[in-house]
């Protein structure tokens, strides 16, 4: 009996021991720039739009134009997604203190919110309960289990920028919490990179991953080129999504495998400034086509940019050989009621267009200056700000093998009081 006793003392007190620390990816910063970045999240329970916006601080219809749900329906903020939904949420990304973090992201407690309920299931994972601590110290949180109700918190959700490339190419960063199911294999494929792009911006030694891990996935995206004085300067829109802008006037878009930008007015738009281009009677985003002998007479009204409340528009005339091939636009879907059965299955993670069903899809071609297919990303995101190459990860302290190792030396002293 008292070997089994001391077998029951020692396993305790193994249970006890440090586990492996969750990674995270880290980019070190110094200016005060903000760039468009994307956090992946799982709902926690069925949410509407406008909840789900306002957990994050973002607008109802950029979230859903991110995830390429039709906004067109009615009522379409007050639709209820479904628990366990996937969906790419929109932030932007700040310097903070010198590291890469969310800004203007609140939560307001409710009854029965801990610390820990918030990180877990409130924000999936997306950060712990000490990183919400540190952030609010003026805030009441001595005992992270009593909350006072409606206490207002910042939440740093994590987020990274690289310049806003991959390999020299366009890009967006979302951050993306690892499930126990998930292989970095599983992630390159479904996020169209490759293993050792995804190693390369999360500073990896190896391919392992764990559950709770977040990594920095790079996705393909259409980078804009308006001026710096624009409101909406550096806007970039990911392969697949849309982005809103000019107050709701302007939509724009990246179709898949595109590398260009094409924006045009925005179903929702109302009260807005001219659209057309000056000296001429094409609208944001026309684009008319002429075959000649020498080629083929492209002229496009291109939207350039937010100035100062107006929208601001550029009329191009170009030759080229041959006239261009449709606008290929994101598909567009229903508000989803359910979760796709893919979402559950064995790595890969949930899928590109954000983990939502294929119902009721609505696309639409105009005539275009023509899409540039872009290749997956390879070797690590060359081009990026300095250091960024270098992203520093949250190491463990403790890994597997340690611990199994300190297991075989108990049970091998229990064995031999035994004798």
């Amino acid at each position: 009996m008292p070997a089994f006793a001391t077998l029951i003392f020692l396993l305790a007190l193994v249970a006890f021991l440090p586990r492996a620390a969750p990674k995270s990816t880290i980019e070190p910063c110094s200016n005060s720039d903000t760039c468009s970045s994307l956090v992946g999240y799982t709902l926690y329970t069925d949410l509407k739009v406008s909840e789900v916006a306002s957990l994050f601080s973002v607008d109802p219809i950029s979230l859903l134009l991110t995830n390429a749900i039709d906004i067109s329906y009615p009522d379409v903020e007050n639709h209820i997604l479904p628990s366990q939904l996937f969906v790419k949420i929109p932030i932007p990304c700040s310097c903070v203190d010198g590291i890469r973090k969310s800004s203007g992201v609140s939560y307001k407690t409710r009854p029965s919110d801990t610390l820990s309920s918030i990180s877990a299931a409130v924000y999936g994972g997306l950060v712990s309960a000490d990183q919400i601590k540190e952030a609010n110290p003026k805030a009441e949180l001595s005992d992270p289990s009593v909350i006072a109700v409606g206490t207002q918190l910042s939440i740093p959700l994590p987020c990274t920028c690289f310049n806003n490339s991959d390999n020299n190419l366009p890009a967006v960063y979302m951050s993306y919490v690892v499930r126990d199911v998930d292989t970095l294999a599983g992630i390159a494929a479904r996020y169209r990179t490759t293993v050792s792009d995804l190693m390369n911006v999360n500073a990896l030694g190896n391919a392992e991953i764990k559950d709770g891990d977040i990594l920095a996935i790079p996705l393909s995206a259409c980078a804009s080129n308006f001026p710096t004085y624009a409101k909406d300067y550096g806007l970039v829109v990911p392969n697949g999504s849309y982005a809103i802008t000019a107050s709701h006037c302007v939509q724009c878009s990246c179709g898949p495998g595109s590398r260009n930008l094409y924006c045009m007015p925005a179903s929702l738009a109302v009260s807005c400034s001219s659209m057309q281009c000056r000296n001429s009677n094409l609208m944001l985003g026309n684009i008319t086509t002429q075959q000649s002998a020498a080629g083929c007479n492209v002229t496009s009204c291109s939207y350039s940019g937010f100035v100062n409340g107006s929208i601001s528009s550029t009329l191009s005339t170009f030759l080229q050989p041959r006239c261009p091939g449709s606008q290929q636009f994101p598909q567009l879907t229903a508000p989803p009621t359910v979760v796709p059965e893919s979402l559950f299955s064995p790595a890969p993670s949930p899928s590109e267009s954000g983990g939502f069903p294929g119902t009721n899809p609505r696309s639409s071609t105009v005539p275009s200056s023509g899409a540039v297919l872009g290749f997956p990303p390879a070797g690590g995101p060359s081009g990026s700000v300095p250091g960024s190459s270098g992203a520093c990860s949250l190491m463990s302290h403790l890994t597997s093998f340690p611990i199994m190792l300190v297991f075989g030396f108990i049970v091998k002293f229990v064995l031999s009081m035994s004798l």
